[in-house]
This record gives structure tokens, C-alpha cells and sequence, in this order.
């Protein structure tokens, strides 16, 4: 089977630095050097596409463009990329997301896959209206998918649930194919909505032995329900020619920080109800010694970034490395993303998934022949 991979979209903005904020805290716009533009953001999907990247993340949240409209204009201008939309239930009906579904499938040739987002901020969700709390989100999203999914069967869906009701719910026209359901959460409800009706189960970049203990869990509950989930792994990246090299620009990015805007999204992540974020404060503790929290696994991006918060360093030789390892715990999908956006698809495009095709754990989606570059594709 061959290892899938995704690249990020930066709809909240792009740059040669972290951009700062996101999950319940504010961006920063002076980081933002590169606004989301669809001439941009068609221009990071074109590479991807080119690379062998099989999709591309776009975030939800009030700190980035709508992952809806800004997908369907950006796949105008791309032919194979899939668009890994991120969403939240909460946000619209369940019906009206199933036409949506249905109807970008066919105006792309079915490049929808869903990233559902039930929401982690309590005060970031009633800002849209929201005011159910963390465990009745999950709930909500449990009768969401529900529905959606029987929709998208073809069936009538009459269903008078605890937060949803719908009466005589129909489709005129079924998605084909059916998006694929990406799930993340770190808390036992989350687990379980994610048991019961996803596809694949994501986590964010946690060292291997904490991502082994989180598939196993949620393995475990899946087969309680009688089905099998893929597993994919939320990482940033960091390669270059020589471990060197690449743990200078990661150095670099460190530098960025100034202590003044690592306090202020350190303290404001710190109210986060999000297990999974707790769990990356943990990773670093707000500290900026001992980030490599596992050989060539750095923890510096959650420093000043909300949510996915580690990156793999190191040689293209070294992150192949890393990635068979999560790879031999069952992570099949990768979902990658690197400062700026648009370089960092090349160098990891034309550094390390060669080598993973010349062992036989990648083949480019498009068919194109893998070959191992022979010079860094960007000069800095």
C-alpha cells in the first residue's frame, strides 16, 4: 500500500515565518507576508499536484478565509489535488452539508474529502452562534455525521436527535464518490464519534509512543462498532540536503519568536479546552530548551502556533526515517505542511518522497516517474 500524503493550504496567510496565532488565538498579521490570494493559493495546489501530494488541508476558523469558497476556486485551477476540507457541524444543517458535499464532487470530479472540526473554544464557537458546550458539540456532530452519511446513501432520513432534527431529509443526487470523513480529537467523546463514524483518524504530531497508545484506543473502540479506521498524522516539516541545514532554518524560525509573542499565545492557548492542545502545550511546556522531543521531532512550532505545533527536522534521509517509523504504527496518511508553504512542498517533494519511492512505501498518484533530486530547488 502506498503512503498518502497531503499538503496545507495557508488560507489565513503565508510567509518565510511562523505565522503566529490560530486555535482561540488571534494570528498576527504581520506575519502574513503573503496573503491568501487564489492566484497564490492555486499556485501551492499546482506544486502539490505536481509533487504527488494526493490532497490539501484548509483550516476552519475565524483567523482564515472559508475553506468552502476558497477551495472551489482554487480546484478550478488544479486537476488532480483533492481538497481536505476542514468544517464544523455546528456551522450549518446536515442536509444543507450533504448538498454541499454532493455538489463540489461533481463540479470537481470528486476531489471532496471532509475534515469535520467539532470545536475546541467555547468562546470561538459562540462567536458563530454556538453556545452548546465541548460534550454536546460531540454529541451534536455524532447525529450530524448520522445523517450526512445516510443522505449520502441515497436514503430518507427522518431522525429527532437530542441537538439535530431533520423530517423527510432527502438528496436529489448522491455524491460519487462519497467524501471520505477525516475525524480529530483527543478526549473520550471525541474518540468515540470518531469510532462510530470516521474514516480516518487524525492526530496531531505527538511523539510515536504517544500516537501508538491513541490509535490503539481508538482502534479498539472501532472494532466495538464493527469497522476498521485509517490512521493520519497532522505534522509540519522541516528537510534539507543535511541535518545541518535543516536544523539552521528551524533555528531560524526559533529566532523569530520574541519572548513577548510566545507569553501572549502561550497564555491564551493555555485556556484552551482542546485535549489535543493540552497535550501539545505539554510537549514543550512553554520553554524554548530541549524542543527535539524525539530524534529529529521538534516541538518549536507550538510555541507560537495553535494546534498542529511539531515539525520533523532533519536530512530528507532522516524524515524518510521518521516517517516509516510512524508509519510502522499504522499511520498511512500525512498531513504536512512547512514555512513558506510554496517552497517547502519542493524540498519535500523532491527530497524525500523519491527515497520512499525507491523503497517502495510511495508512488506518485499521477504516475510520474520518481527520481531523487540532485540540488536544493530554492536558494535562500
Amino acid at each position: 500500500m502506498s503512503l498518502t500524503f497531503h499538503w496545507f493550504l495557508p488560507t489565513n496567510g503565508d510567509s518565510r515565518h511562523v505565522v503566529v496565532g490560530g486555535h482561540g488565538t488571534p494570528a498576527t498579521v504581520s506575519s502574513r507576508d503573503r496573503p491568501p490570494t487564489v492566484a497564490y493559493l492555486s499556485q501551492i495546489a499546482r506544486a502539490a499536484e505536481d509533487l504527488g501530494f494526493v490532497g490539501a488541508l484548509t483550516p476552519t476558523g475565524a483567523w482564515c478565509e472559508d475553506a468552502w469558497l476558497t477551495t472551489a476556486m482554487v480546484s478550478q485551477n488544479s486537476e488532480r489535488l483533492k481538497f481536505l476540507v476542514a468544517f464544523r457541524p455546528g456551522s450549518v444543517s446536515p442536509t444543507l452539508a450533504a448538498q454541499m458535499a454532493s455538489t463540489f464532487q461533481r463540479q470537481t470530479g470528486g476531489r471532496l474529502l471532509l475534515n469535520v472540526v467539532t470545536g475546541g473554544e467555547s468562546r470561538e464557537q459562540r462567536a458563530y452562534g454556538d453556545f452548546l458546550d465541548k460534550d454536546d458539540r460531540y454529541r451534536r456532530t455524532g447525529e450530524f455525521l448520522h445523517i450526512v452519511r445516510d443522505l449520502w446513501q441515497g436514503k430518507n432520513v427522518d431522525l429527532r436527535g437530542e441537538h439535530l432534527r431533520v423530517e423527510d431529509a432527502k438528496l436529489s443526487r448522491v455524491p460519487d464518490p462519497v467524501p471520505e470523513v477525516y475525524f480529530g480529537g483527543s478526549s473520550p467523546i471525541a474518540l468515540e464519534i470518531a469510532a462510530r463514524y470516521a474514516d480516518v483518524y487524525l492526530t496531531w504530531g505527538e511523539p510515536p509512543a504517544q500516537v501508538a497508545g491513541k490509535t490503539a484506543r481508538i482502534g479498539d473502540l472501532a472494532a466495538r462498532h464493527g469497522r476498521t479506521l485509517r490512521f493520519g498524522i497532522r505534522l509540519h516539516v522541516i528537510t534539507r540536503d543535511t541535518a545541518e541545514q535543516a536544523w539552521a532554518e528551524a533555528g531560524r524560525l526559533l529566532d523569530g519568536f520574541d519572548s513577548a509573542t510566545v507569553r501572549s499565545v502561550q497564555e491564551g492557548l493555555a485556556r484552551s479546552e482542546s485535549e489535543g492542545q493540552r497535550r501539545m502545550l505539554a510537549l514543550h511546556g512553554g520553554s524554548r530548551e530541549g524542543l527535539e522531543i524525539h530524534p529529529n521531532l521538534w516541538a518549536g512550532i507550538g510555541l507560537v502556533r495553535g494546534g498542529a505545533g511539531t515539525a520533523l527536522v532533519g536530512s530528507h534521509d532522516e524524515v524518510a526515517e521518521r516517517i516509516k517509523e510512524y508509519h510502522a504504527l499504522g499511520i498511512d496518511e500525512f498531513v504536512l505542511s512547512g514555512y513558506p508553504h510554496l517552497e517547502e512542498a519542493y524540498w519535500f517533494g523532491e527530497g524525500v518522497l523519491p527515497r520512499l519511492a525507491a523503497q517502495g512505501l510511495w508512488r506518485h498518484p499521477g504516475g510520474k516517474p520518481d527520481t531523487l533530486r540532485a540540488e536544493a530547488p530554492f536558494a535562500y
